[in-house]
């Protein structure tokens, strides 16, 4: 008891000597000091348990709506939208993927990324088409001015089996390869074999077709030998590409099948290289040529002078 009131004298002594020296100072004690620290304390430590119970009811809210949210069904816009996302910058790392094909660069790893698009396939197929059809029309247009006898009208058809063609065999064939790879993934032996998605395919090789459309416009220089020359190096530049990124899923394969499944895969894309060079590009055929005037056979009474014609009348 002694203690506590020498403890309190001695406060109070101190506060004291503190109001002579300012007058103007406020005095507190240490109890209320120890209740201001107190009290901020759960000031603090009730805000930020407000504001985390504020958040987690937030993201209640927000898991709560994303599951009432109904999932697009595939055959609406909806479902589709996000495989059309895409910035240019994507767009050209993916071109520029496809047209440096080297061993070890995996397009679906390096560039897809498990984000493949549509925009990029769909635009590079339908630039394609309307660019052989074009340049199918310029090489008569150029060979008419060579030649005036060559006799040129527009040919629109081509437009349509351009388009038919190109987006049949951009959507058909990674279809039944997706198909096949899938088939041969489901038997007992090779179930651990990787397998790439249905739109990892069709993307693949929407991308591969790119570097046949500066191809195809370099065809028009009229030179036979330099149109192929550009034509296989297209097509070796595309092909490398598809058995580069498809290797990886075939190697678990047997080894028969994979060497089979590459070569159908070499074999289709350069029959589609072919059939565009021979189509769009054939030689002239013969009634686009027009005949020249041919020399009729004059009668005998054109051919008679004035004076002896009227001698044979009588």
């Amino acid at each position: 008891m002694a203690a506590t009131d020498e403890l309190a004298f001695h406060e109070f002594e101190e506060a004291t000597n503190l109001l002579a020296e300012t007058p103007n100072a406020a005095t507190t004690s240490q109890s209320d000091a120890l209740t201001s620290r107190e009290h901020v304390a759960v000031v603090i430590e009730s805000g930020i348990g407000y504001r985390a119970e504020e958040m987690e009811e937030e993201g209640d809210k927000t898991s709560l709506l994303q599951e009432e949210k109904p999932q697009p069904r595939f055959w609406t816009f909806d479902y589709y939208q996000s495989f059309f996302d895409v910035d240019t910058s994507q767009v050209l790392d993916r071109i520029k993927g496809s047209l440096l094909p080297h061993p070890g660069h995996n397009f679906v790893w390096h560039h897809l990324r498990n984000r493949p698009d549509l925009y990029g396939p769909f635009w590079i197929c339908a630039t394609l088409a309307f660019v052989l059809a074009v340049t199918g029309n310029l090489t008569l247009v150029l060979a008419q001015r060579r030649d005036p006898s060559i006799h040129y009208s527009p040919q629109f058809h081509k437009v349509t089996v351009a388009g038919v063609t190109i987006y049949c065999y951009a959507w058909l064939v990674p279809l039944a390869l997706w198909g096949f790879l899938r088939w041969r993934q489901g038997t007992r032996e090779h179930e651990h074999m990787g397998l790439y998605t249905f739109l990892e395919t069709v993307c693949v090789y929407g991308y591969s077709l790119f570097v046949f459309i500066p191809t195809v416009v370099l065809w028009l220089i009229p030179v036979e030998w330099l149109q192929w020359l550009f034509g296989a190096l297209a097509l070796a530049l595309s092909a490398a590409g598809l058995v580069f990124t498809l290797w990886p899923v075939v190697r678990e394969d047997t080894r028969l099948v994979a060497i089979a499944l590459l070569s159908i895969v070499v074999l289709l894309h350069a029959l589609l290289a072919l059939g565009c060079k021979l189509y769009f590009f054939q030689p002239l055929p013969l009634e686009h040529v027009v005949p020249g005037p041919k020399a009729t056979p004059l009668s005998p009474s054109v051919l008679l002078p004035t004076s002896a014609r009227s001698m044979t009348t009588f």
